[in-house]
């Protein structure tokens, strides 16, 4: 395949590149030729390098798919591939930012230096979080090839499709910075994610799951499609893929397999569907999809969240639960009294737009464009989050609390209080950004959250989880924040 360049324009281009185009397949037609990648698109192309088939568009910002709606995987792009009458090849797939690894800037020792890195390095350290520095990275790595994972099989379940492009698989250092890739800007790997990890869903085979949803309720019967992508040098036949449900510790909650199926080059196929009764779960917990090929190393793996379909809330014991912060409250809290705070979202005062995906090419160069962040960080084994399964990281069940949050700025707290559940800003700001803190106000305890725990909580059980969790946190005596803060603090929060 050949292309003449990238994004190409002005008054002349589809005149020269029709000349261009019949000319080379003329001195050579060993390839298959197109105008350019992105724009402009000629009738003497003989493959589309075209914007569309992708989870974020250029401006689209929180419209889009992975911030707009759920994930589903039961989606693909054969509407964007019946546009085409050549095959079609989708345009810089991708484009996730990660926050930056300030141990590449002593990469640096030829005629170039990271000054850039130093600057952001710098606002992080005057922000008080240089110590986070490599946590920010990984979590929003995390994020980032969850974000790509996604990307790359929604393209091979598509019937048809004439591929995907990615921008790259290393940071581009220019353009205001665009850290978008999962090597460096040396071509060196980056620690969260590796080769291994990578080819499970970037190969020529690549096991692909269909599921409508990836939070469910035991009263619920998980349902997923098994299919798979060939896109090797030779059909596999009478293919046995296994399947199974397994919990974090790798107990086995279901298994089984498909019967043989034959696999053809060029096409995803359809191979089994899967559905697996959650009524035997009695708590919630993550469990791990994973499909694969009997006797190769082909194999995927997907996360899945499990919660009660009812929850029995904690009969709370000494501790106010306040929807306002208020003078009552602020005077239960000088007394010495516990408070757990589930603000109106419509109360706090914030300007960074709550996004779940992570920053889309960078927020210099896409001139502010949503979302500002990079996913969350927090401590899966903070006992605030003891009943709600997570990673340090941003997963799928994250999208309901995410986008019904507004994101605390938090600068004007000690530098010593990390929140319980952080959100990761743009390496630019660098701003603290809370979901969830604790600290001690005046003689008090007081732990708060700026996520919706209040509104349609039968219809939200990843929210009902979490008010569970936190309701139990501040009923127990393992309720004891380290780091005070002062009212007029959390005033500038409102």
């Amino acid at each position: 395949m050949f292309v003449t360049g990238n994004e190409l324009g002005g008054p002349n281009v589809v005149p020269f590149l029709t000349k261009l185009v019949k000319r080379w397949k003329k001195e050579d037609p060993r390839h298959l030729y197109c105008s350019a990648s992105g724009y402009a698109l000629i009738p003497e192309d003989e493959y589309d390098n075209a914007y569309g088939a992708r989870a974020q568009l250029w401006g689209q910002g929180l419209k889009g798919r992975f911030n707009a709606e759920p994930l589903s995987t039961d989606m693909d792009y054969t509407g964007d591939v019946k546009k085409h009458s050549v095959p079609y090849v989708s345009h810089e797939v991708g484009q996730w930012c990660v926050y930056p690894d300030f141990n590449e800037i002593s990469k640096y020792t030829g005629v170039l230096r990271a000054y850039n890195f130093e600057l952001f390095r710098k606002s992080l350290q005057e922000h008080h979080m240089l110590d986070q520095a490599r946590d920010f990275m990984m979590a929003s790595g995390k994020l980032q090839v969850l974000e790509y994972k996604e990307e790359i099989e929604a393209s091979l379940r598509t019937p048809g499709f004439g591929g995907y492009q990615l921008l790259g698989l290393h940071d581009f250092p220019g353009q205001g910075t665009a850290l978008v890739g999962v090597l460096d800007a040396f071509w060196d790997p980056k620690p969260y994610v590796d080769a291994k990890e990578f080819h499970e869903f970037q190969s020529a085979h690549v096991p692909l799951l269909r599921t409508g949803s990836f939070t469910w309720t035991t009263d619920q019967t998980f349902k997923g499609t098994a299919e798979f992508a060939n896109y090797g040098e030779s059909d596999l036949t009478n293919a046995v893929m296994h399947w199974s449900l397994t919990y974090p510790d790798g107990k086995v909650f279901a298994e089984d397999d498909f019967n043989g199926t034959d696999l053809p080059v060029g096409q995803p196929t359809r191979v089994g569907n899967m559905s697996v009764p959650l009524n035997k779960i009695d708590k919630a917990t993550r469990l791990r999809v994973t499909l694969s090929v009997k006797g190769t190393d082909y194999t995927n793996h997907w996360d899945i969240w499990v919660y009660p379909a009812k929850v029995q809330m904690p009969h709370i014991h000494g501790v106010t639960v306040a929807h306002e912060w208020n003078n009552k409250v602020k005077r239960i809290l000088e007394r010495g009294g516990k408070v757990l705070l589930l603000a109106d979202t419509s109360a706090v005062k914030s300007n960074i737009p709550p996004g779940f995906s992570s920053i889309f090419w960078n927020t210099n160069w896409t001139e502010g464009q949503p979302p500002h962040t990079l996913g969350i960080l927090c401590n899966p084994k903070d006992p605030a989050l003891s009943d709600f399964p997570t990673q340090y990281y941003s997963n799928w069940q994250w999208w309901d609390l995410v986008d019904h949050s507004k994101l605390m700025v938090m600068d004007q707290m000690p530098g010593g209080l990390k929140p319980t559940v952080q959100m990761i800003d743009d390496w630019n700001k660098n701003h603290k950004i809370g979901l969830v803190f604790e600290a001690r106000v005046g003689k008090g305890k007081l732990l708060m959250t700026s996520i919706d725990l209040q509104h349609n909580l039968d219809q939200r059980p990843v929210a009902r989880q979490m008010l569970y969790s936190l309701e139990n946190y501040v009923n127990s005596n393992r309720f004891n924040p380290q780091e005070s803060v002062t009212p007029e603090m959390i005033d500038q929060l409102f």
